[in-house]
């Protein structure tokens, strides 16, 4: 189904039961730029009249010949997805001129980044506690078998960790102790 270039509303005519008044609404790009909206308008299907506001940031940045050039360049079937690129990055830059778009990813590659690191940090963290709790238990054990007169205590030989993580990496709780697993 072809879409058309201007939105056409039928109304019953007061003066005649018979006939009724055909009304034709450009799309909203036509509509800004006060021309007349044809069947074989490049922007109709993509700037409805229903949201002028649409076309009106496009415009802004882009200028209608660019968008209309562009529109024309592409296959049917990137047109919509290259409207919705153009209306993003036009909001973009009304918002930030000097970045745009640009400077909404590099926000977010920045945020990606700094919970990777957060990531990893408590991942040490985890490591170095499970590490801990390792060697507690073999010590414990360890202890167990020299109170018993029929075992004979071996060394802690790959027991050599040592609290530096605790302080590399400070745990933001104020209840979290590391003290209780020295």
């Amino acid at each position: 189904m072809e879409s058309t270039g201007t939105t056409i509303t039928t109304l019953p005519n007061p003066s005649s039961s018979s006939n009724p008044v055909i009304i034709l609404i450009p799309c909203a790009a036509c509509k800004l730029l006060r021309r007349r909206c044809t069947d074989k308008c490049v922007l109709a299907p993509y700037f409805p009249p229903t949201d002028p506001l649409k076309f009106t940031m496009a415009h802004r940045v882009f200028g209608a010949s660019n968008i209309i050039k562009f529109l024309q360049e592409l296959p049917e079937s990137q047109r919509a997805d290259a409207v919705s690129a153009m209306v993003y990055e036009a909001s973009a830059r009304m918002r930030d001129p000097v970045y745009g778009s640009t400077g909404v990813i590099c926000h977010l590659l920045r945020q990606v980044s700094d919970l990777q690191a957060e990531l990893a940090k408590a991942q040490a963290k985890l490591l170095n506690i499970k590490a801990h709790k390792d060697c507690l238990m073999e010590f414990n054990c360890m202890e167990i078998m020299a109170k018993s007169p029929q075992h004979q205590p071996q060394p802690l030989d790959n027991c050599n960790i040592s609290c530096d993580l605790f302080e590399a990496y400070p745990d933001p709780d104020p209840f979290w102790e590391p003290n209780l697993w020295t």
